[in-house]
């Protein structure tokens, strides 16, 4: 036996020791009859229901959050829209906020067409900083959607605004977070939700906000060679 295999072997003995042996669920089960496996499945739903009935007894807190969807991978605008077509269903208004994805004409921005009558859309971005490669043009652009979406969060039309790629506004230093902090922290309504997108979140807006997902990328077709496509990117 060489080093190579040597190691192999190696390898393969420390993996069975730590492998499990067998599956202590299955091996309890399998000999219980259907009847038996139903009614233990109930009795297991039972007591997880009424642990998160005594569980949701207590959050009696409603309030307007500060939501952040950030991180490296794929789906933060399209988490924020998610949330934006919900309200939608609810009927409620909302404002959205376009920050950089401006010039190319996407999918959602076609469907919220539909909802004229509740939502309000300002497609502010003049496409992404490495496009436009006019630093000046960037910060006016991003100042003016800024001033936008404070006066929709504001206004008290919106239960919800949605500040798409407000992050890389503030990752390139176009506003100062201590303006977008201050004001989301003392003149934002305590019933208006307000959502941001993009990766690269400030630690200070992290902070201050009460709800943050970061999407992890485990996978990306754009690294296999394919394209951004229609009804997936935009």
């Amino acid at each position: 036996m060489d080093a190579a295999q040597e190691q192999y072997a190696c390898s393969a003995g420390q993996l069975e020791r730590i492998r499990p042996k067998g599956n202590p669920v299955s091996d309890k089960t399998q000999d219980l009859s259907e009847e038996e496996l139903d009614a233990r499945h109930a009795e297991k739903m039972r007591k997880k229901k009424a642990a998160r009935d005594k569980i949701m007894a207590t959050k009696t807190i409603e309030k307007g959050l500060l939501i952040v969807h950030t991180g490296k991978g794929k789906g933060k605008s399209t988490a924020g829209f998610g949330m934006v077509f919900r309200s939608l269903g609810h009927g409620h208004s909302v404002g959205v906020v376009q920050f950089v994805k401006g010039r190319l004409e996407t999918g959602e921005r076609m469907a919220l067409d539909r909802f004229s009558d509740l939502v309000t859309v300002k497609r502010m971005g003049e496409g992404f900083t490495w496009e436009t490669q006019d630093r000046q043009r960037d910060i006016a652009a991003a100042r003016q959607a800024w001033e936008a979406a404070k006066e929709m969060i504001t206004s008290g039309e919106h239960r919800l605004v949605l500040c798409d790629e407000l992050n890389i506004v503030l990752r390139y230093d176009y506003i100062p977070i201590e303006e977008i902090v201050a004001f989301l922290r003392d003149e934002k309504p305590e019933d208006v939700h307000v959502v941001i997108t993009g990766r690269n979140a400030k630690e200070e807006l992290i902070e201050i906000a009460d709800l943050v997902t970061d999407m992890t990328q485990i996978k990306h077709p754009f690294r296999s060679g394919v394209k951004p496509q229609e009804g997936i990117e935009f």
